[in-house]
């Protein structure tokens, strides 16, 4: 069974629904939908003989200089934020997170003892240091990479960064605390890690065994 013809020519009985609300359906659909809407679902959705190219261009240009958009993508269309106030919608935030010990044994090392080798680091620790806890502090730009040392290879020296001076309120490398104040402000137990011997203090025990606050990353 077939529509019968309308006086119109259209085929079908049904008159379809004035402009105006053909634009309020797609506004509706596409406000509602997660995903980017083609024009054949529209019209799917919509009633006989609706037109639903036609409204999303009405839709479009209603939506000209407003704080959200009607857009095109791909082959499907939905509503987007304005590009201009894109900046609206971030939000940032601040991950605390600790280092691991391999980071801090070895952040530790070059603030009190810089500029060292990668080889220092591993005589001090008396364990290899891996390319990646190198990588993440250099990434966190706490430490960098400094002069060459004038010996066969011409192996590169590491030294802290400002932003690790800074981080720690310190004017310079020379105002890190010794053994004594690091004691005093329960940070450092009665033992200090190995090689760790900060400027001014003499040789003391053998190693700490956790100083995991010690270097925290904010």
């Amino acid at each position: 069974m077939t529509d019968a013809p309308n006086e119109d020519g259209t085929g079908t009985l049904f008159e379809a629904p004035p402009p105006a609300e053909q634009e309020r359906m797609v506004e509706a659909v596409l406000f509602a939908s997660a995903d980017p809407v083609t024009v054949g679902d529209l019209e799917a959705r919509m009633p006989h003989g609706s037109n639903a190219a036609q409204a999303l261009e009405l839709l479009q240009r209603r939506y000209e200089g407003r704080g959200v958009r009607v857009v095109k993508v791909g082959e499907a269309w939905a509503i987007r934020t304005a590009p201009d106030l894109g900046f609206l919608m971030q939000k940032e935030t601040v991950e605390t997170r600790k280092l691991s010990r391999a980071a801090i044994e070895t952040l530790a090392i070059v603030a009190y003892h810089q500029p060292c080798t990668r080889a220092e680091i591993e005589e001090i620790r008396g364990v290899s240091v891996s390319r990646g806890t190198i990588d993440q502090l250099l990434e966190m730009e706490w430490i960098r990479l400094g002069r060459r040392r004038m010996t066969p290879g011409r192996p590169v020296t590491f030294v802290v960064t400002p932003q690790f001076l800074d981080h720690f309120g310190l004017e310079n490398a020379r105002d890190l605390p010794g053994l004594k104040e690091l004691r005093a402000a329960g940070l450092l137990e009665n033992r200090p890690p190995p090689g760790m011997i900060p400027l001014g203090e003499g040789q003391e025990d053998e190693e700490d065994e956790d100083q995991s606050e010690l270097f925290e990353e904010e």
